[in-house]
């Protein structure tokens, strides 16, 4: 039985790393899309293009379940895929659900109307792409209302962490957030909306100030799809063999991946 774990690039392997840990009975198959990542500053036709193009190399992999470990690629082309091209013998699901549960305190099931919750101003760190599609917001309104939301694009980020350019990357999470802060000065929560941005909590809790709760997406992602798989066991797909699948130099890819986890990871071409 394998699950799919689809990402533009590096940052899905946060996702991959606290799914395999809560469900070592699956075989877990990783598609990275480098040659073309980021996504974040790509139009929705062409991440949905790309989208589906790494989907359907998974269902070659003999996962009938594939998860969106991409936020842009969540916003973007999830709802299109889903609406009219995923068939009826397959799942593709995306990361919003379970910071969505997690932020408004109610499972997905639970279509009741929206109503009050506790947090009231949310922050959304996430890439241009993912800003511009407002689908976070978009989901959150189906679930809560009186929540404000300020969202900030996090240009190059995903750049610096991907060149393994750390220090860079910090220095751009302390300017973003001091952009956000300036036009909401007291959040309450924030959210890290992109797969990369776990590499880097700590540097957003401090930049946000210790009272300010961060929401990062790879737990609450690992609770969300084991709680599905044993509701859905007929998702687990056929595929036996876990492994790591790159559109870009696999060499290349697989050392920065080592770096990014800091653990030996070997890619193969996809």
């Amino acid at each position: 039985m394998a699950v799919g774990i689809f990402d533009s690039g590096l940052g899905g392997l946060t996702v991959h790393q606290a799914v395999a840990g809560a469900l070592p009975e699956v075989a877990f198959v990783y598609y990275g899309d480098n040659a073309h990542a980021p996504y974040g500053v790509r139009d929705a036709d062409d991440i949905y293009a790309l989208t589906c193009r790494g989907v359907e190399r998974l269902w070659d992999e003999g996962c009938d379940l594939v998860i969106l470990a991409c936020n842009t690629a969540s916003a973007a082309a999830l709802r299109r895929m889903q609406d009219a091209w995923v068939p009826a013998d397959k799942r593709v699901l995306g990361v919003f659900v379970p910071l969505i549960e997690a932020l408004t305190e109610r499972h997905w099931g639970d279509n009741s109307p929206p109503r009050e919750v506790a947090v009231k101003h949310v922050a959304l760190f996430a890439t241009p792409a993912t800003v511009a599609s407002r689908a976070f917001q978009r989901e959150l309104a189906f679930r809560a209302i009186g929540v404000d939301v300020e969202a900030q694009p996090c240009g190059g980020v995903v750049d610096a962490i991907e060149a393994g350019d750390e220090i860079l990357a910090e220095a751009l999470v302390r300017s973003h957030v001091e952009a956000l802060k300036r036009r909401m000065p007291h959040p309450q929560a924030a959210v890290l909306g992109c797969t990369h941005y776990p590499l880097l909590a700590a540097v957003f809790q401090e930049a946000l100030g210790p009272g300010v709760r961060v929401y990062s997406q790879a737990d609450l992602v690992a609770e969300s799809l084991r709680d599905y798989l044993a509701r859905r066991p007929e998702f687990r797909g056929p595929g036996q063999v876990a492994k790591f699948l790159t559109t870009g130099d696999p060499a290349r890819v697989s050392s920065k991946a080592t770096q990014f986890l800091r653990r030996g990871i070997a890619f193969q071409a996809a």
